[in-house]
């Protein structure tokens, strides 16, 4: 019932109207996203296309592995209405034919087995005014309202933007990361679906919200600090600017976090909890 297809072995039409029709459906999945993020990626596909699983490869230690691609936060099964016995059988193969350093599904995927899950915070279509008064935490209104004498902007995304996020970007580690970073940051300007929002100090950028832009949602990919101007409270200004203008129309998604300081500030704008089961080889991350 399930079967594993390499790329050239792809049907992207039928892949596609799965992807396009499922109750599941994100950005991650595209092929477009995934020819950009992922080196080597195929796919296991129940039935006729019925429901479909990216799967993304690398190799380590000389041996391939399942492995997120870096900037992407949620794959998993998508089919037309979610079912918890389909993804039970996806979710057997993938552990039967594969050797697994990380996957993670998506937040609709459900399973007759709990799984371990990971936390994101999204806020809904929303009256800004009301989500203000009513859910922003008492301590994000007052540091919002201290920093109103920031100035917002949206950036252009040319060398003197990029050249802040390489300064000041504390989420990579590795050059080869930031290389990615960059072709990524490209990939998304190329095809309209970049904003950058940034909070001066006079003409002075110190905070930039790099934001994924889709018709129904923006995701945050990135917030850069200039931590030399850290109590100037710009990221809470930049924030709560994004949410001002768009909340209305467009849902936010925060893109996770697990680390204790980020969930909090992401839920004192009013983030609700939107987690997401995933599998992890514990070995592997110890020695990775």
């Amino acid at each position: 019932m399930i079967r594993r297809l390499r790329y050239n072995e792809i049907d992207f039409r039928k892949y596609t109207a799965c992807l396009e029709q499922s109750e599941q459906y994100n950005g991650y999945a595209r092929k477009e996203t995934l020819d950009q993020l992922s080196g080597n990626w195929h796919i296991l596909v129940y039935n006729d296309y019925e429901a479909v699983m990216p799967v993304n490869i690398v190799k380590k230690f000389g041996l391939n592995f399942v492995h997120m691609p870096l900037f992407c936060q949620q794959l998993g099964v998508f089919s037309k209405q979610d079912d918890p016995q389909i993804n039970d059988l996806f979710l057997h193969f993938l552990k039967k034919k594969y050797l697994l350093f990380l996957y993670t599904f998506n937040h609709h995927n459900v399973f007759s087995i709990p799984l371990e899950v990971r936390k994101n915070y999204i806020i809904p279509v929303s009256d800004y005014s009301i989500l203000k008064r009513k859910k922003y935490f008492k301590g994000r209104k007052s540091t919002v309202k201290w920093s109103q004498h920031l100035i917002y902007r949206e950036v252009y995304p040319d060398a003197d933007c990029f050249s802040f996020i390489e300064n000041h970007f504390k989420g990579l580690s590795k050059e080869k990361d930031l290389k990615i970073f960059k072709s990524y940051f490209d990939f998304l300007a190329n095809h309209h679906q970049l904003k950058l929002c940034g909070a001066y100090l006079e003409d002075r950028l110190i905070n930039l919200a790099v934001l994924i832009s889709e018709p129904d949602q923006l995701s945050l990919l990135a917030l850069v600090n200039d931590e030399t101007s850290k109590k100037e409270d710009g990221a809470s200004f930049v924030i709560d600017k994004i949410l001002e203008n768009n909340i209305g129309e467009k849902k936010f998604n925060f893109m996770g976090s697990n680390i204790r300081g980020i969930e909090v500030f992401f839920k004192s704008f009013g983030g609700e909890l939107n987690a997401y089961p995933f599998i992890e080889n514990k070995l592997m991350k110890k020695f990775s």
